[in-house]
């Protein structure tokens, strides 16, 4: 959960459409092959591509290194808190 003093933060590095570093992650909620959901500081992200999968994988740091060809990137809820109810409870309010 982010400190409520810590000022949110979030990179995103794209190297040639396959590598995808990205800072600010709080969770992993779903992934697969073709589209990844991450709840991050700044809100749900989508990315989608094809070939998708985890290189590397650190929550503690807030570091998810992903590896495939990126077709796009978008938030789902930008600038939100996270409530701590995933995606499920904030669709069915």
């Amino acid at each position: 959960m982010v400190e409520p003093n810590k000022a949110k933060h979030q990179e995103l590095h794209l190297l040639n459409r396959k590598l995808l570093d990205i800072s600010g992650v709080l969770n992993v909620e779903s992934f697969d092959s073709e589209e990844f959901l991450l709840q991050t500081e700044l809100g749900h992200l989508t990315i989608r591509g094809q070939n998708l999968h985890i290189k590397n994988l650190n929550l503690e740091q807030g570091l998810v290194s992903i590896e495939g060809t990126v077709n796009s990137l978008s938030y789902l809820d930008p600038g939100s808190n996270s409530s701590g109810k995933g995606l499920l409870g904030k669709l069915f309010r």
